[in-house]
């Protein structure tokens, strides 16, 4: 499944929901089945600044693939990071930087968030970003080193 499809299944599901507040109970559902961070990555280093939760999130580099887990002490945003991983994550380094994601503003995310969480949404999607370039300049480090 491309990203597009990937958004397109996001919100389609959002449509479901007439109210707010049952979309804001789906994004705790979502918030539950979250690919937890290994406990070891809960630490400074994983946190991610400009969120006014605490949340952590790690990257692994797998089969040339992105794979994110993360974790937060806040249900909501537990589901917004998982809206993101269920988008960005088994995806390719580029693939992750070329993305611009429309399901944020057609699901009306962005708009009914606060200033604060949508800070810490925008901090999330950068530190997966960020992640996604490390991986890139690594992987073509390699493969410049395996030409050699």
């Amino acid at each position: 499944m491309t990203i597009l499809e990937a958004e397109q299944q996001l919100i389609e599901e959002f449509f479901y929901f007439d109210e707010w507040m049952d979309k804001y109970a789906y994004i705790i559902e979502l918030g539950k089945e979250l690919p937890m961070i290994d406990p070891q990555y809960k630490t400074s280093q994983y946190l991610i600044s400009g969120c006014q939760s605490q949340v952590w999130l790690h990257a692994e580099f797998v089969d040339g693939k992105v794979v994110f887990t993360a974790d937060s002490d806040a249900i909501i945003t537990k589901g917004i990071v998982n809206l993101l991983i269920k988008i960005l994550s088994n995806r390719t380094p580029q693939e992750i930087l070329e993305v611009k994601l429309h399901f944020i503003d057609a699901i009306g995310l962005r708009a009914h968030l606060s200033p604060t969480r949508s800070n810490g949404l925008n901090s999330m999607l950068k530190q997966m970003k960020m992640y996604a370039t490390a991986f890139l300049v690594a992987s073509n480090k390699l493969q410049v080193m395996s030409n050699e």
